[in-house]
C-alpha cells in the first residue's frame, strides 16, 4: 500500500510547525484483496460500478479458463472465501478492506504487524492471506493490474481537486491550518473493485484511511470523506485535552438506553468527539434551517446528545478569530452538564441508529508501540518516549519503537541522538515507510552536517525502500535535487 509521511526533521516541537500527510492514492494489495472476492462472488453492486471493474472482472475469468490448473488454486479460495460469509454483503467487504490495509504489497503479502495484533476484522479473514497469494501469482494478477494503472491514474485525477477543496475548506472553517501533528496521515484509498455505496474509514493508531469505489459516473462521497477528515483534525485535541473530560462523565448515563454504538455509551471522549464532528458538519453543510434543525433533532435520537450544544458554541467560534485548537478547551470546558442532562431526559431515542462511519480498532488499544504513537501525534514528546523505550524493552515492534525515540529526539533537536536511533531502526526494521523515513532523516542529518556524500548515500537508499511509499519518495528526490535546509520556525502569533 501506498503510505505517506509528511514530517520536518528539526521542526521546533508542537503541532503548529509539522504538516499533515494528505493523500488520494490506491494500493494494489488492496486490488488484489477485492478483485479475489469479486472472483469469489462478491457482487454487491456491480451494476452501478464503474466499468472498470466490470472489465477487470472479465479478464480474470479469461485468465483462470486460460492457466493451467487455475481452477485448483481458486477453488480452495473461493470456498474459504464462502465460510467467512456472513449474510451482509457490506459486512464482508469491511472484513477484507481491513485486511489489505494490513498487506504490505504484492507479491508478499506479508502481514505489517503481528498476527495478534491484527484488528479483529481483519483476524478473522486472515487465513485468506495464502490462497489469495496463490491465486494472484497463478493468473498473473499483476498484469491485469498493470493493464489498468493508467485508469486508476485517471479516477484518481477526477477525485483530487473535490479532495483538496475539501480538506481546504475544512481546515480554513476550523482555523485549523493542516492539522499538523507529528507522523501522521490521512489517506483516501480508491479502488474500483468494491461497492460504491460503501464507505469503509478506519482510525489505526495515529493514521486514518477512507476507502472508496468510484461509481459509473465517477461521483465522490464528500460527506463521509468529510467525516473522517474531521475525526483526523480533532481527535489529537481530544487526546490533549483529556484531563477535560471527567466532569463529563454523568452524561453517559443519559445515554445508557440510546441506539448509537456501546463504544460511545461507554467512553465519553468518544461521544464529545462525535458530537462537535456531527456540529460541525451542519454548520459547514449548505442546507436549508429546517433541514438543519432536523439533522441535529435526529443526533439527540441516536444518542448524540452534545451536538445541539456544539452548534450553537461553533456558531460563537465562527464570529472569532481563534482557531478551533485554542478554542477547545473553552469550548468542552463550558458544557454545563446538569442542563444537558435535563435536555437529554426530554429526548426520545430512536430504535435503531446509523451504523458509525469511521472504525477504531479496539484490538490496538493495548499495543504499547500504537499508544506511543498517538502520544507523539498529540505533542507528546515525554510520553511518547517513555512508551516506545516501554516497547523497545519488552521487544514489541522494535522497528517502530526505535523509530518513535529517533522522532522524539529530532523534535528536540538532539541530532546526535536522532542519528543513532535511526540508524538502529534501519538495522532490524522491516517496514518500508520507516525504513525510507529513517535513510531521509539521516540524509537530512548528514546534509546539516555538511556531508553531503553522506547524505547522497542515504537518500539513494530511501529512494530504493520507497516504492511503496510516494511522499518519501519525493521527499528522497528532492535531497537528492539539493541539500536540505530545516523550515524556519514561525514566530507566535
Amino acid at each position: 500500500m501506498a503510505l505517506g509521511v509528511a514530517i520536518l526533521l528539526l521542526a521546533a516541537p508542537g503541532p503548529a510547525q509539522n504538516q499533515p500527510s494528505v493523500s488520494l492514492e490506491t494500493s494494489e494489495a488492496l486490488f488484489s484483496v477485492l478483485t479475489a472476492i469479486n472472483t469469489c462472488g462478491y457482487d454487491q453492486e456491480l451494476s452501478v460500478s464503474d466499468p472498470l471493474r466490470a472489465q477487470i472482472r472479465s479478464e480474470v475469468a479469461k485468465a483462470i479458463e486460460n492457466t493451467g490448473g487455475a481452477q485448483e488454486v481458486v477453488a480452495p479460495m473461493c470456498a474459504l472465501y464462502r465460510r467467512h460469509q456472513i449474510g451482509d454483503p457490506s459486512r464482508d467487504l469491511s472484513e477484507f478492506v481491513s485486511l489489505a490495509l494490513y498487506l504490505e504489497e504484492p507479491p508478499a503479502f506479508a502481514l505489517k504487524v503481528k498476527p495478534a495484533e491484527l484488528p479483529p476484522d481483519a483476524e478473522v479473514v486472515a487465513d485468506f492471506v495464502p490462497p489469495m497469494k496463490a491465486f494472484y501469482e497463478k493468473i498473473g494478477l499483476h498484469a491485469i493490474w498493470e493493464r489498468h494503472r493508467a485508469r486508476y491514474t485517471e479516477l484518481t485525477e477526477v477525485y483530487h481537486e473535490p479532495l483538496a477543496k475539501l480538506t481546504f475548506d475544512t481546515e480554513i472553517y476550523l482555523k485549523m491550518p493542516s492539522a499538523g501533528y507529528l507522523g501522521r496521515q490521512f489517506t483516501v484509498l480508491l479502488d474500483a473493485m468494491g461497492a460504491p455505496g460503501q464507505t469503509n474509514a478506519r482510525n489505526y493508531a495515529s493514521d486514518y484511511y477512507v476507502v472508496i469505489s468510484p461509481t459509473s459516473g465517477t461521483t465522490i462521497k464528500l460527506q463521509q470523506i468529510r467525516h473522517t477528515y474531521l475525526h483526523y483534525l480533532l481527535d489529537p485535541l481530544t487526546l490533549k485535552n483529556g484531563g477535560s473530560f471527567g466532569r463529563l462523565e454523568p452524561l453517559l448515563e443519559s445515554v445508557k438506553d440510546a441506539p448509537m454504538d456501546e463504544a460511545f455509551k461507554n467512553n465519553i471522549s468518544l461521544l464529545v468527539t462525535e458530537c462537535l464532528v456531527r456540529a460541525i458538519e451542519v454548520r459547514m453543510t449548505r442546507i436549508p434551517e429546517s433541514e438543519r434543525e432536523q439533522t441535529i433533532s435526529d443526533a439527540d435520537k441516536e444518542g448524540y446528545i452534545l451536538t445541539s450544544y456544539f452548534y450553537d458554541a461553533m456558531g460563537k467560534f465562527d464570529k472569532g478569530p481563534v482557531g478551533l485548537r485554542d478554542a477547545y478547551p473553552d469550548l468542552v470546558g463550558r458544557i454545563d452538564v446538569k442542563q444537558e442532562m435535563k435536555r437529554a431526559a426530554q429526548i426520545q431515542f430512536a430504535s435503531v441508529a446509523a451504523p458509525e462511519l469511521l472504525r477504531v480498532t479496539n484490538s490496538q488499544s493495548g499495543n504499547v508501540v500504537l499508544k506511543a504513537e498517538r502520544r507523539l501525534a498529540t505533542g507528546d514528546l515525554e510520553g511518547a518516549k517513555k512508551l516506545a523505550q516501554q516497547a523497545l524493552d519488552g521487544q514489541e515492534d522494535s522497528g517502530r519503537a526505535l523509530f518513535i525515540l529517533a522522532q522524539v529526539a529530532t523534535a528536540n533537536r538532539d541530532i546526535d541522538g536522532a542519528r543513532s536511533y535511526f540508524e538502529k531502526a534501519l538495522e532490524i526494521a522491516r517496514e518500508p515507510k520507516v525504513i525510507a523515513w529513517s535513510h531521509i532523516y539521516l540524509g537530512r542529518i548528514f546534509d546539516l552536517k555538511e556531508d553531503r556524500p553522506a547524505a547522497v548515500d542515504q537518500y539513494r537508499a530511501a529512494l530504493t525502500a520507497a516504492e511503496a511509499v510516494p511522499e518519501a519518495k519525493l521527499a528522497a528526490q528532492r535531497g537528492l535535487d539539493k541539500p536540505y535546509e530545516p523550515p524556519v520556525a514561525k514566530q507566535p502569533e
